[in-house]
């Protein structure tokens, strides 16, 4: 009985992951949520299924049904965004892990399995020590903002990082400060989300605080957008 289930399982999960991948937006085609999201929603279904219904495999064949719609349906929404964000900003979504290091790209957009993370580097964003959002820059959260009326379910949290110049305490207020202003232009524009706000002050560097080139890649603000509350980690650890 049990291998009829994880064979029912298996099953469920191969049709389910055929009939939610669909063709992503702009730059994208890996479906990499997709698959992952449909895939672990299959087993979860079964799981619950057999558990919950008098027959054990009918209900695992439908668990792995309804579970794999509902994961695979999570993961094509992150991919959608991701894509639609991207084009957006006039970049592409990047699957790369060293795509954050490169000084070069001043707005990063990733995919991860739970959220889609959208970095801004301080250069393009704020004036030195400031926390006023230049207008170019204003201009692309504006951008984002106005796909987050596609999306009112998604969760949107925003957090800010520095340098290891000057105290913890003193770039903890400058990271919030910068993170509550990008904050502050997303909810001007009247969106629905819920958004959250951390200041990292120089947690989490991407790289060493060592030489100026370096702090400068450490100094950002992102933006993660969540499909599920359970979803959400801290941006600071």
């Amino acid at each position: 009985m049990r291998k009829k289930i994880i064979s029912f399982t298996l099953i469920g999960a191969l049709m389910g992951g055929c009939a939610v991948v669909q063709p992503t937006l702009v730059k994208d085609d890996t479906h990499a949520r997709t698959e992952n999201g449909a895939l672990i929603g299959a087993v979860a279904g079964a799981v619950i299924g057999a558990a919950t219904s008098k027959k054990k495999l009918k209900g695992a064949l439908l668990g792995a049904a309804a579970g794999t719609a509902v994961g695979g349906g999570i993961g094509y929404l992150l991919d959608e965004q991701a894509n639609a964000v991207a084009e957006a900003l006039g970049t592409g979504v990047s699957n790369d892990p060293l795509a954050a290091l490169d000084p070069s790209r001043s707005i990063v957009v990733i995919k991860g399995d739970r959220y889609v993370r959208i970095m801004f580097r301080s250069s393009m964003m704020f004036p030195f020590d400031s926390a006023q959002v230049m207008p170019s820059a204003r201009d692309k959260v504006l951008k984002v903002a106005a796909l987050l009326r596609n999306y009112p379910q998604t969760i949107v949290q925003v957090a800010g990082f520095t340098d290891s110049k000057g105290s913890y305490e003193y770039n903890y207020k400058l990271s919030l400060k910068r993170a509550q202003a990008v904050a502050n232009i997303l909810k001007s524009y009247g969106i629905a989300n819920r958004i959250y706000v951390k200041g990292c002050s120089y947690n989490k560097p991407l790289v060493p605080n060592k030489t100026e080139a370096q702090r400068a890649i450490n100094r950002r603000v992102e933006i993660y957008l969540y499909n599920r509350v359970s979803d959400m980690t801290d941006p600071c650890i």
